[in-house]
């Protein structure tokens, strides 16, 4: 995908959790992030969305750590997530393609520039996110039941993009948890495309290679978009085949920090 692709997501994702929040209001319990309320989303989202703007804007070559967003609630919280998000689409959109500045993914060929790493990383924060905010709507007193599922599906282009982003990119790093005592193979395959990912596990980071050639102990599987969902633990996993085991140590194991 296309940077521009990912900042008109991501466009269309923040103003979408944003009017997900304003139903919902900010007293509202998130129930895919226990002991939030819709305004600790709306703080922590927008807290993101600045820092990943600062390090656009001023082209900053380290990590420096996000600050709290400010303690507002009601429609000055929701007009303050409006405006950070509002600010980062206008860094974005105003950058030049060749800036230099840090990320926490590892270089080409996931991402080719950091405008691009901001752009994507961010587009898929927000739309996580706007998840979160939609479940709290729905959850909210005369809303329903939630739905295992965007109440306005990604395209899945985006959503496997997702899943790569996160298995080859943030399960990459040494931090990660997804791991075992010794060598198992856990299978990730979206039924509604051609994309398929083999995790290699063990006791260090796990190793993700493309396809299916080799029999894995545990295959998740699903539609791109549930599929994403499920590896960021908001809904359970559509298909489960093999060792549950190994699809209980992802839901237990893979929370990004």
């Amino acid at each position: 995908m296309e940077t521009a692709e990912f900042l008109e997501i991501l466009d269309r994702e923040g103003r979408s959790l944003a009017d997900a929040a304003e139903a919902a209001g900010t007293d509202a319990k998130v129930p895919t992030c226990p002991g939030w309320q819709v305004r600790d989303l709306l703080r922590h989202t927008g807290a993101v969305h600045h820092w990943a703007a600062s390090y656009v804007a001023e082209q900053h070559p380290s990590p420096r750590p996000i600050e709290d967003g400010p303690e507002l609630d009601g429609a000055e919280m929701l007009a303050w997530y409006r405006d950070s998000h509002r600010h980062l689409m206008s860094t974005l959109a105003a950058a030049p393609r060749d800036i230099t500045a840090w990320t926490f993914f590892p270089a080409p060929p996931h991402f080719p520039s950091p405008l691009a790493f901001w752009t994507r990383r961010q587009a898929h924060e927000t739309a996580v996110h706007r998840y979160d905010a939609e479940t709290a709507r729905d959850s909210a007193p005369g809303g329903g039941e939630p739905a295992a599922g965007f109440t306005t599906a990604l395209p899945v282009e985006f959503a496997v993009d997702g899943i790569d982003e996160l298995l080859h990119g943030f399960h990459a790093r040494p931090m990660s948890r997804v791991r075992t005592t010794g060598p198992r193979l856990l299978r990730v395959r979206a039924t509604d495309s051609d994309a398929v990912w083999t995790l290699h596990l063990s006791t260090e980071p796990p190793v993700v290679t493309p396809g299916d050639a080799e029999p894995a102990d545990t295959e998740l599987a699903g539609p791109a978009g549930q599929l994403y969902l499920a590896l960021w633990n908001r809904i359970p996993v559509p298909q489960v085949t093999g060792d549950a085991a190994l699809a209980e140590l992802w839901r237990e194991a893979s929370a990004i920090g």
